[in-house]
């Protein structure tokens, strides 16, 4: 949800701007792209900042992880996975991660990825069930309260975030 994502960092102003972008095009943005679409020095500031702290969550989720397994207080992990479940977040499947690996054009194959970062519809009931399934495929082996389990892939940031919230 990224009008929210962008009221939440007081950039609601900019949403008519993330609404003509792709997921990819939104964390591939610099500054001077932004200078382009004549954004302020601060606000352009803000958002490479928070673009940057996005691209962060899968370390966050793996150290949040850690932090629970050993025992630790679970109100600042909860707060976190708070906070990160306000951010947009991409539906995964594995056929997303080995187009990219392929360097092929993600678009192509998956209409949702080149629809609007502001429309929710273009998530529809297919992308819950392939997130769902990704998250039981990858919760199970983590039951058990140990650390590893199967690693997730790199970009599984949903199947990452359920096994955290599993622990």
């Amino acid at each position: 949800d990224v009008p929210a994502w962008l009221k939440s960092l007081r950039l609601h102003k900019y949403a008519a701007l993330f609404s003509q972008m792709t997921y990819e095009e939104m964390m591939a943005l610099t500054e001077c792209q932004l200078e382009a679409q004549n954004v302020t020095k601060g606000a352009r500031h803000k958002i490479v900042i928070s673009i940057q702290k996005l691209k962060e969550r899968q370390n966050l989720l793996k150290s949040l992880e850690g932090d629970i397994l050993e025992g630790g207080n679970l109100r600042v992990p909860l707060q976190e996975l708070h906070q990160m479940i306000l951010t947009p977040i991409k539906a995964y499947s594995s056929q997303n991660s080995s187009t990219e690996e392929h360097g092929r054009d993600v678009d192509s194959h998956h209409p949702s990825s080149s629809s609007s970062l502001l429309g929710s519809d273009g998530q529809g009931s297919d992308c819950k069930d392939s997130a769902a399934g990704g998250m039981q495929q990858h919760h199970l082996p983590g039951c058990e309260g140990e650390s590893g389990g199967a690693p997730l892939p790199e970009g599984d940031l949903p199947g990452q975030f359920t096994r955290v919230m599993g622990k």
